[in-house]
């Protein structure tokens, strides 16, 4: 049974930093992309970063690019999402995703089959 679980949520003020780790199991881990999706109260989900299998490439929403980065370590079967200047509007569910491809670093949702079960970052201002 594949199996992904965000660590490292919480509470920061305003410019502060945070730094999100998935711990994935039951799957070949370097043959997936993984990407980092978050979901605000009363908004769709939306793309965050992502990584290709490798850790060769990766991608980012425009609203977090510069700030957030997206790093892995396949020998750990591990991905993370680093978040400095964080703002209000950073506060979400992140979720982390496994995406069966080894191709690029994808961005469409509809591209990741697992899912994890979310964790809560709240940004105050």
């Amino acid at each position: 049974q594949v199996q992904l679980v965000e660590y490292g949520g919480g509470l920061v003020q305003a410019g502060g930093s945070l730094r999100l780790s998935c711990a994935a199991s039951g799957l070949t881990f370097s043959s997936y992309a993984m990407g980092w999706f978050r979901q605000a109260p009363g908004k769709e989900r939306e793309f965050v970063a992502s990584i290709s299998w490798s850790g060769a490439s990766t991608s980012y929403a425009d609203s977090v690019k510069g700030r957030f980065t997206i790093s892995r370590d396949n020998a750990k079967n591990a991905v993370y999402l680093q978040m400095n200047s964080l703002k209000a509007e950073d506060t979400a569910v992140y979720y982390c995703a496994a995406a069966p491809s080894r191709v690029g670093a994808l961005t469409s949702s509809r591209l990741y089959v697992y899912w994890g079960q979310g964790i809560q970052v709240t940004v105050s201002s």
